[in-house]
């Protein structure tokens, strides 16, 4: 059967969902996405997604392809966007709807993921990051979480940093290309790119940093960490409300060269 791929950007506030995928018990973000391509196709295409993000857990640059018959294609790609946002509640907008590869694949094709963590760390919480920045009183020292943070790019046994879940990840080590942190005033920005993540690594990462920064840990000790693969060594999980999938990157395909005859 001939059919069209499209591909969307997806933003989400996830305070009221209990993550990206589809769930037994509870909301996903996927459900009402899907129900809203139901409203446009008839075929109800399912949605295959980059990332799948955990109960509370924003995106501001998911990633999902769909396909569906030729027949059903008839709506402009652009204009996707615009026609799901209709069916979508305030807190889920598609950002941008075009057409993709017939190979494309949202999650096999990802070359790297980017996810920025928000700290807000004064006494008193800025009520406009109530649902998106976690709240740490305690006073954080920047020098000391960035000496820190440079032991983590690069390829390890990210054990120490993960949680149990109930499916098997394989193998547990990923490679890091980034983890810096910047500050503006009160407001911390963790930013963490890598080609791949395994469940709350992210948040352990920030947890240790931030547990790092008010002196529980001396900076040095991430090495120590990494290298006894135990839950138990490392530091807490920073909370959900506070990460942000910010981009999926994608590798350019590289250009077909015509041979001359």
């Amino acid at each position: 059967m001939n059919t069209r791929k499209y591909k969307l950007t997806i933003a989400y506030d996830g305070t009221a969902y209990q993550g990206w995928q589809l769930q037994k018990v509870g909301l996903g973000v996927q459900e009402k996405v899907e129900g809203a391509l139901a409203r446009l196709y008839p075929s109800a295409p399912r949605l295959h997604s980059s990332s799948r993000t955990d109960t509370g857990v924003h995106a501001l640059g998911m990633v999902a392809h769909f396909e569906v018959p030729l027949a059903e294609a008839k709506l402009p790609a652009r204009r996707i966007a615009l026609a799901l946002n209709a069916w979508l509640p305030d807190d889920i907008r598609v950002q941008a709807s075009v057409k993709a590869a017939k190979d494309f694949h949202a999650r096999f094709h990802a070359s790297g993921k980017q996810y920025r963590y928000y700290v807000w760390n004064l006494h008193a919480m800025n009520p406009l990051l109530e649902k998106t920045a976690w709240h740490v009183t305690r006073k954080l020292d920047l020098k000391r979480m960035r000496a820190a943070a440079k032991a983590f790019p690069g390829e390890h046994d990210f054990q120490s940093f993960t949680a149990k879940t109930d499916y098997e990840p394989g193998t547990t080590t990923r490679r890091l290309t980034r983890c810096d942190i910047s500050k503006s005033g009160p407001l911390y920005t963790f930013t963490i790119e890598g080609e791949g993540f395994l469940y709350r690594m992210c948040r352990g990462i920030v947890g240790t940093l931030v547990q790092i920064g008010f002196g529980r840990f001396p900076p040095g000790e991430v090495k120590t960490m990494l290298a006894k693969k135990d839950r138990r060594t490392a530091g807490m999980s920073a909370p959900a409300h506070g990460l942000v999938l910010q981009k999926v990157f994608y590798k350019r395909p590289l250009p077909v060269r015509r041979l001359k005859s």
